[in-house]
Order: C-alpha cells, then structure tokens, then sequence
C-alpha cells in the first residue's frame, strides 16, 4: 500500500492526492470525484503515511491499521463509515483490539474506514507487507549520513 502522496486537507471531505508543488502551495487530485484544486501553504495538511492511532501501548501509523483491514476483508471494502457507533466501535476492536478508548474516538474510526473504502475504490490497499527497494542500500546511505554529521559536530565543537 502507497500512501506517500495521499493527503488529508483539513475541511475538504474525502482524500487528495498530490500532484505538483507551486511556489504558494500545491495541486492536489480528489479522489472521490478528479476534481483538481490549489491548496495554500496556510490549510491544515496531513500526509496518510504520517498519521498514527493511539493503543495502550505504542501509537500505530495508519497504513498498518488499513493493512490489517484489508487482510480481514480480502482487500474489499470495509463496513461503512455511516453505521451506527456501537457497530463501527465492535468492528474496530477486531482490527486493533488494543486500540487506547479514551483517545480514540468514534468519529476517528468513521473517519479511518471513510478513507479506507475511498483507497479501495481506487485500489489503493494491499494486504501485503511493504516492500522497500534497495533497503539496504538506503541503510548504508543513512548511516554513512549520520556518520558525517557526527563528525561535522565534533569539528565544530573543536574550533
């Protein structure tokens, strides 16, 4: 499941995603009807692969959370956000049955399956593992980028 350029815009209904870059904002695409639109540098923007839900003992970031949906459903579409909260809430403890009730609330679980039927529409969702190319290789990169700031710390701090 790539998510890396599916946005959530604060006061839009639905899931965009980005298009292009401009100097004052961006361009992104809804996915629920095409439509293209210019979003500013000052509206509320979150990425998918940024959001986390709370559990009693780590926060789970959404896509994993969409994962585990999609591997109960066999990739087809989950229950439907506009159930009544008993059901939604029933439903959601067996996909993350350590999901933390005083900080997740029934509007974010409508909110979560709204935008997991609108990916697996488009289909957007896999109940694969995710796979990184060149793993390794972006490790060796990140680690040798660590080194070299390291070290450009401890010249800084000798002069």
């Amino acid at each position: 499941m790539n998510v890396e350029k599916i946005l959530a815009i604060a006061g839009k209904p639905g899931l965009f995603e980005l298009k292009l870059q401009t100097r004052s904002g961006f361009v992104a695409e809804s996915l629920l009807d095409g439509k293209k639109i210019t979003v500013g540098m000052r509206s509320n923007v979150s990425l998918l692969s940024e959001i986390s839900m709370y559990t009693y003992s780590e926060e789970k970031p959404l896509v994993e959370i969409m994962r585990a949906i999609a591997i109960k459903e066999n990739e087809g579409p989950a229950i439907s956000h506009k159930e009544d909260n008993d059901k939604l809430i029933t439903y959601f403890k067996e996909i993350l049955p350590d999901y933390d009730e005083d900080r997740v609330y029934a509007s974010d679980i409508k909110k979560l399956l709204n935008w997991y039927n609108i990916l697996q529409a488009k289909g957007l969702v896999s109940k694969e593992e995710p796979k990184v190319e060149n793993a390794e290789v972006i490790k060796e990169q990140v680690v040798e980028e660590v080194k070299a700031k390291k070290a450009t710390k401890k010249t800084k701090k000798e002069e």
